[in-house]
């Protein structure tokens, strides 16, 4: 048809009108061809610096010629040891493509147009993106002295909130808030709002007040999901697995939504056989702990506002003005960070711990950068 009388309408939702899409951090190889650089540390994403347990590459070498085959779209052998080790049912137990997966699934089956989401912000962009792609609304509250303020989000919970977020610690400032905080919290949620606990760097912290929510709420019978990885410690960011533990209610409809095999079969085996090598999770998290610290001397020194204590495996520090200058700048130096514009933080970048040797190239680069420009605004 044509003429100008004609009317087309637009195929696309008008959910997704004027919404980004999440926009990963850039690869390596993207960056050496387009800068000619030989050498590029990647510490943009929350990835861990170390590859997979040597259990897990012996188990993904067995599963390769298998490879013909379509997985197994319940994860039945996955799901019922991760049931085991936390104490509940297999039916309690959703999996995904990453924790982020999870949350995608999760967002699916529970918002409709019109519903509504709390979560703190800056914070991980998809507890913004994914609701708002179904017609939600999102209320963000402002985080306190860069912590989640969970007084305020109860205060921010209305009559159509479906849904909480928490992350714990939170990404990107890498703080938590106490276990008081949290008790208090869940003490005064309402019964019919769903709090997504995200727990994706749970592995990293050793601090005897942070709260297992697995064990604290979700066998108390908390109206609570809690969510888990395996794309951090344990080295498998490229398989995409992750996990929720919540009520059988919210992970049955999880499995409605999500697509049949959309969990690989490579990621499930390689998951599986890093379940039990606690000596190994021990040792990357007090070498994270370590080369965490040499990221916070270098920003300090470099005159920047880190944000801590942080406790996960990467830190936030403000610039003072829009951190793109100071991310071009160490890109052309072959150092890879993470601007924060998609967080939130428009003024902040985020710095992934990597290996020694990866960290101490930062370190350098960021000490070359700041020599030849002004100190950043406190």
């Amino acid at each position: 048809m044509s003429g100008t009388g004609d009317f087309r309408p637009s195929l696309v939702r008008p959910a997704l009108d004027g919404l980004a899409a999440y926009e990963p951090g850039r690869p390596i190889e993207d960056v050496q061809r387009e800068l000619g650089l030989e050498r590029v540390v990647k510490l943009a994403s929350n990835e861990g610096p170390f590859g997979p347990f040597p259990q897990a590459l012996e188990a993904l070498a067995r599963a390769a010629p298998e490879l013909n085959r379509y997985p197994d779209g319940g994860a039945y052998r996955l799901r019922a040891a991760l049931a085991e080790r936390h104490g509940v049912p297999p039916a309690q137990v959703a999996l995904g493509a990453g924790a982020d997966g999870v949350i995608g699934s999760l967002c699916q089956a529970t918002l409709d147009p019109g519903d509504e989401v709390v979560c703190g912000w800056p914070s991980f962009p998809s507890y913004v993106i994914d609701p708002r792609k179904l017609g939600a609304t999102v209320r963000t509250v402002p985080l306190r002295e860069g912590r989640y303020d969970l007084e305020a989000m109860l205060e921010a919970i209305t009559a159509r909130t479906k849904l909480a977020f928490v992350s714990y610690p939170n990404n990107p400032t890498g703080t938590i808030t106490s276990r008081g905080e949290l008790d208090a919290y869940f003490a005064r949620v309402p019964e019919r709002v769903l709090t997504v606990l995200d727990q994706a760097y749970f592995e990293y912290l050793d601090d005897p007040e942070y709260v297992d929510g697995i064990e604290a709420y979700v066998r108390e019978g908390r109206q609570v999901m809690v969510l888990r990885t395996f794309s951090k410690i344990y080295g498998l960011a490229g398989l995409r697995i992750g996990y929720g533990v919540g009520p059988e209610e919210i992970v049955s409809a999880i499995l409605i939504v999500r697509r049949a095999f959309d969990l690989n079969h490579a990621g499930q085996v390689a998951a599986l056989a890093s379940l039990d090598d606690p000596a190994e999770v021990e040792r990357r998290r007090r070498l994270n702990a370590t080369e965490r610290g040499t990221i916070e001397s270098a920003l300090r020194a470099a005159g920047f506002d880190v944000a801590g204590p942080a406790v996960a495996n990467f830190v936030y520090a403000g610039t003072g003005e829009d951190s793109t200058p100071l991310f071009e700048a160490l890109l052309r130096l072959g150092v890879i960070v993470r601007p924060l514009h998609g967080f939130g933080a428009p003024e902040a970048i985020r710095v992934t711990v990597g290996a020694p040797a990866e960290n101490a190239i930062f370190a350098e680069a960021l000490a070359a950068v700041c020599a030849t420009s002004e100190a950043p605004a406190q």
